[in-house]
């Protein structure tokens, strides 16, 4: 019972420390979360969520960076010169120039840019979805293990109490001389290790608790209660289905799309650095000047120069060749990234769908364990009633029966996991993002 939580906490852990921007009462250090208001929470406070959705927003501000090309450039260039000691009256001089230019043609650099920082854009969000999808599958295990945490713990409190009413009537058997010492230290020896196992989970819940804290960046201090219990609907879950859709609905497969589509606009973006490019432009200068160098008087010279600049770089010792050649080999990187991207897509549905449907097979086995316990425990109280046994052997039925339980929970506990993360390998999660 207690390999299951050492697991999903282990796995769970290399998540870094976040620190809580939620403000809780101090007075209150309880808090009682439904799973639904859990995800709300991460979903607004988690750092991995926030980084990467200011990467999106720094993807949309490239967009408007390169469709800064389609407009054209205004420029106002002034400048005074002094010159004293060259003539006999030292003189002033001011320059001013206004230059407007607009390119026309730029070999298709501007365009393929704009279009390359949209497939960006689409690259980012893929992965801020990716970041959600795994986040919300972090928050599943993190609030379900606390959930059966406290239940286990539970439990171990009550086989606690039971150890020690069992070592109580052994030594008061001893004492009659119905017992013998050796029934007392297996007694006290099998308390030592209820003992131990109890202040294992205590642990094993702080931990789960501290977990699910920092994932909802919430203060270290508070307490949260799960509200949510564990639920099992029976569904037909078929694999065609979950292959079609994580298909369509992975964020790995529209970021890989999104990713081929950019590497195609970068390699035009380069094959530009080849072809010519046009610009038309408008310059007006206005200078003063000193009529002679011995009356310091002003004049002013104002002029206009419209023109049309063609230039196309004949040779640039290979550069742009080069560049060419590199933004190919980075479109077949991203061509062999989504073949790999989606053999790993068909072996994760196949490994979750796999693992839903043994935890379905676990959660019948547990409800027949959970009758016969059931029964088991209705006859007990029924012989306690009738004087045919004693109040601790009532108990031991109860415990059993509270194990059985217990392993139900267990049951539907890997099912809503193995659930969660069949929703994650197939793209989505319904009803929550």
């Amino acid at each position: 019972m207690k390999q299951f939580i050492t697991f999903f906490l282990t796995s769970l852990m290399v998540i870094a420390y976040v620190p809580g921007l939620i403000q809780v009462c101090q007075a209150a250090e309880e808090i009682t979360l439904t799973f639904s208001e859990a995800v709300a929470i991460g979903l607004r406070d988690n750092r991995s969520i926030l980084l990467k959705a200011q990467d999106v927003e720094k993807a949309k501000l490239k967009i408007a960076e390169a469709e800064g090309g389609l407009f054209p450039s205004l420029t106002y260039t002034g400048s005074w010169f002094y010159t004293a000691g060259l003539y006999t009256k030292n003189i002033s001089q001011t320059n001013s120039q206004i230059t407007l230019k607009q390119y026309l043609y730029q070999g298709g650099s501007v365009i393929n840019n704009i279009k390359y920082n949209g497939y960006n854009l689409e690259v980012e969000q893929a992965l801020l979805d990716k970041t959600k999808l795994e986040t919300i599958f972090a928050f599943s295990k993190a609030y379900y293990t606390l959930l059966l945490t406290n239940y286990y713990t539970e439990l171990n409190k009550g086989i606690l109490e039971n150890s020690r009413e069992h070592l109580e009537y052994i030594k008061a058997r001893y004492k009659n001389g119905q017992a013998s010492e050796t029934d007392i230290l297996q007694a006290q020896a099998s308390l030592s290790s209820v003992e131990q196992a109890y202040e294992s989970s205590r642990s094993q819940k702080e931990a789960a608790q501290a977990l699910l804290n920092n994932l909802l960046s919430l203060d270290k201090d508070v307490s949260i209660i799960p509200a949510t219990e564990f639920t099992f609907t029976p569904k037909e879950v078929a694999f065609d289905q979950g292959f079609l859709k994580a298909m369509q609905d992975r964020p790995e497969i529209k970021q890989y799309e999104s990713q081929i589509k950019a590497d195609k606009a970068n390699i035009e973006i380069n094959k530009a650095g080849n072809r010519p490019s046009i610009y038309a432009s408008w310059d007006y200068y206005g200078r003063s000047h000193a009529v002679t160098t011995t009356v310091n008087t002003r004049n002013w010279n104002d002029y206009n120069v419209f023109g049309v600049t063609f230039s196309w770089p004949i040779f640039d010792g290979w550069q742009t060749k080069a560049k060419v050649e590199q933004a190919i080999i980075d479109l077949k990187k991203s061509q062999i990234g989504k073949t790999k991207t989606i053999e790993d897509i068909v072996l994760d549905v196949k490994y979750t769908y796999l693992s839903l449907k043994d935890s379905i097979d676990q959660i019948n086995a547990s409800q027949a364990d959970i009758l016969f316990y059931k029964k088991n425990l209705a006859t007990a109280e029924e012989k306690f009633t009738q004087g045919l046994i004693s109040s601790l052997d009532k108990q031991d039925a109860q415990l059993k029966y509270a194990v059985s339980l217990f392993n139900q929970r267990q049951a539907l506990y890997d099912y809503v996991i193995a659930k969660f993360n069949f929703d994650r390998a197939t793209g989505g999660f319904h009803g929550i993002i």
